[in-house]
């Protein structure tokens, strides 16, 4: 032992030189600081430091809530190590051991070693060892064996964590040592794990239990342990100022304030929470656990960083009422997909509650109805958002091309193969969405390939032996019945259920309610040569409204391309419109009452919205009369009559159909 300690002294002796040694940097550092600031003699063996009964009494007391609190993780821990030999130490931030377990059958050998109550453990007094160093770093660290300074420490292993308090001041220091362990220093890097795992628990419990009477908001990067394991914890008073946090999320919010560009970062408490994240304090109601983890998602305010958040209200007052949490708004992005369609809210209601799980998606829908529009929505709104949305047109791609587009090839894979060969969609889309648009036309081949990367997550481009993982999420699409498909052989059954985790179906634009919403949307911010912003006239409007538009939103796009493109002024009227529209609007007349105007979404100019009355067609047989004459009356306008009615379009279209009012003109022969 001896000739030990006089080979770790000369060590000592040249690192204080200045020489490299083969110690950490960490170690070589605080070697240096013992000597040249602290004025500690490499070759002095010290006694133990351990204080009075009466000092050590001051210490407890001024750490007695604190100490009550991280008691069950330092009891927690302990059982974790106890079998390994190992003591467990709480210390103040000055170093000074104020709580302690450890087996009393060595009390002795502890208490010689200073592994006991009342030991000062300060780098000034005991030299390099992981409570002093770690409170000069202010970091988690191992100090083993001969990384101790003092010579008399060489058989001891050290881990530390340091426990900050809610402001982000060292509140204390855990540690577990043991007399004797393995040589290799790797042996204790588990035991680190377990230190700074209980050091942020006990961060947690401080932190909550000193502002149980505010609001408390728990963020993680998954959804998952959102719940369960937060990463992040902060307090937030009435005003929505911050009060404290962990220390991750104190070194969160330091690294977000960095990237204000304003320079050094000020003081984080009594800062508002709308400074670091796209969060407000009303916005807090509706991330409690009532609300689907995955929907829980908030964003870094300068960063953009995805988390998932779960807040813990206040206890209410009393006396006062105890307020419901607000219902969950949408996902911007989905919300921005309607306007007061119930159809459509529930489809995007759906949506935003699978937008950040694993499960691929499947989206139905006719042609044009807005496939790819929902699936980009659904993308936007997730936690992929800052990752590639790569859709692929699974019936425009050449069956003899489509698997070197999808999968990639490497270089000479095949004649006519590229030089530096093709990284393809599927990796492409690596980290993000890959949107499979009118999956029903893919070859029978190649669903067997794609499969395979949707079964195993991983895929191999042509000409390469090894496959690549792959980090993808899977929104497919087809306006085709798959289920038919599979029926007549035509899609294989098993990627079918590989895909279908989720089935979203899309109405048709001639049973949504918001066509004159989606007409303001696909003509705003156009404007005329004349500098005109464009806008309907009512005889425009109600051929719109008349068309059962088979080709949906594609359709009334090109529609109103077109109507923009001929129109002399910029009102839209009737002759500006395709002809097949003009020929569905004969004898059509518009509603005698105008549009309301001035919504945010209308558009300027003549409108034809007018106001609803109560519907007079209560009965289910009793109302025919009544529809024949309210269709009579507007030129058989089916959307002027529902409007007049006060029905919906569709369900004027459903009684016009149970009435055998299947055409205008079957109507007209019914009248005469």
């Amino acid at each position: 032992m001896r000739r030990e300690q006089a080979a770790h002294i000369d060590e000592l002796v040249r690192a204080a030189s200045g020489a490299t040694t083969r110690r950490d940097a960490v170690i070589q550092d605080s070697w240096r600081r013992c000597v040249s600031e602290h004025q500690l003699d490499p070759e002095v063996l010290r006694q133990p430091c351990i204080l009075t009964p009466t000092r050590l009494r001051e210490h407890q007391d001024a750490m007695e809530e604190f100490t009550h609190t991280a008691r069950f993780g330092v009891e927690t821990l302990y059982r974790q190590v106890a079998g390994l030999g190992y003591v467990l130490l709480l210390t103040d931030a000055k170093g000074i051991t104020v709580d302690f377990i450890g087996d009393p059958t060595f009390d002795n050998n502890l208490m010689r070693a200073g592994l006991y109550l009342g030991a000062d453990w300060n780098e000034q007094h005991a030299g390099t060892c992981a409570v002093g160093t770690c409170i000069h770093t202010g970091e988690a660290l191992v100090v083993h064996q001969t990384d101790h300074f003092d010579a008399t420490h060489i058989p001891l292993t050290c881990t530390a964590a340091p426990v900050y308090d809610p402001s982000g001041a060292l509140a204390a220091v855990l540690d577990i040592s043991a007399l004797r362990s393995p040589e290799p220093k790797e042996s204790q890097f588990l035991a680190l794990q377990f230190v700074k795992g209980v050091a942020n628990k006990i961060e947690t419990a401080n932190l909550v239990n000193r502002f149980r009477r505010e609001w408390i908001i728990k963020l993680a990067a998954s959804p998952e342990f959102v719940d369960v394991e937060p990463s992040y914890v902060l307090a937030v008073d009435g005003s929505g100022r911050l009060l404290g946090f962990n220390n991750a999320a104190r070194q969160l919010l330091l690294r977000e304030a960095g990237a204000e560009g304003a320079g050094a970062p000020r003081g984080l408490v009594g800062r508002r929470l709308g400074e670091f994240f796209e969060l407000e304090l009303d916005d807090l109601p509706r991330y409690t656990h009532a609300l689907p983890a995955g929907q829980r998602l908030v964003r870094l305010a300068h960063s953009g960083t995805p988390l998932f958040a779960a807040t813990l209200a206040p206890p209410s007052r009393p006396g006062r009422p105890v307020l419901e949490p607000p219902a969950p708004a949408l996902p911007a992005p989905l919300a921005g997909l309607f306007r007061d369609d119930p159809a459509m809210r529930l489809v995007a209601t759906r949506a935003a509650k699978l937008v950040n799980t694993q499960m691929s998606l499947l989206i139905s829908g006719e042609t044009g109805s807005g496939k790819e529009y929902l699936a980009k929505a659904i993308h936007a709104a997730s936690a992929r958002a800052a990752r590639p949305f790569v859709p692929v047109n699974c019936a425009a791609l050449p069956e003899s091309l489509v698997e070197g587009e999808l999968f990639g090839y490497e270089a000479g894979a095949f004649t006519g193969a590229a030089a530096r060969g093709k990284k393809g969609l599927v990796l492409e889309a690596d980290g993000g969405t890959l949107f499979l648009d009118e999956i029903g036309d893919m070859p029978l081949p190649l669903q067997t390939r794609l499969l395979r990367v949707l079964a195993e997550r991983e895929v191999t481009p042509l000409g390469r032996s090894r496959p690549v993982p792959v980090n993808i999420r899977v929104i497919a699409a087809s306006h085709r019945d798959l289920v038919a498909e599979v029926k007549a052989g035509r899609f294989r059954e098993d990627l079918y259920f590989r895909l279908s985790g989720a089935v979203l179906v899309l109405p048709p634009l001639r049973e949504r309610r918001d066509l004159d919403w989606l007409v303001a949307r696909l003509i705003a911010g156009r404007c005329h040569a004349s500098g005109a912003r464009f806008s309907l006239s009512d005889a425009a409007m109600a051929a719109l409204t008349a068309h059962d538009w088979p080709g949906n939103i594609r359709e009334l796009a090109n529609t109103l391309d077109y109507a923009c493109a001929v129109a002399e002024t910029g009102l839209i009227g009737l002759d500006d419109l395709p002809d097949r529209l003009q020929a569905g609007a004969s004898g059509a007349t518009a509603p005698a009452a105008p549009r309301a105007t001035g919504a945010p979404w209308a558009p300027a100019g003549p409108s034809l919205w007018s106001p609803e009355r109560p519907c007079a067609l209560n009965g289910p047989s009793g109302g025919r009369e009544e529809l024949i004459a309210a269709l009579a009356a507007h030129g058989w306008n089916v959307s002027a009559a529902a409007r007049d009615l006060g029905l919906d379009r569709t369900t004027v279209h459903r009684r016009m159909r149970r009435y055998g009012l299947v055409t205008l003109r079957q109507g007209a022969s019914q009248m005469s």
